[in-house]
């Protein structure tokens, strides 16, 4: 796995809900259940990570 330094808790995340947490990685953005920080990560390039980004706020502007 990627070297990651700080892993970044989602802002709608509560303590009773499904959480997410990411980090930069020198290859990219990780992604991790917070619930389960050793249960593994998916690792995203960083162009994959802006086109998933650009179409959660297309998706919120509804386009």
């Amino acid at each position: 796995m990627a070297s990651v330094k700080h892993w970044r808790k989602s802002s709608r995340s509560t303590s009773q809900a499904n959480c997410v947490e990411v980090a930069a990685t020198e290859h990219g953005v990780a992604a991790r259940d917070s619930k389960r920080p050793h249960g593994g990560s998916l690792l995203f390039s960083r162009a994959r990570w802006n086109d998933f980004l650009r179409s959660l706020a297309q998706e919120r502007a509804g386009n």
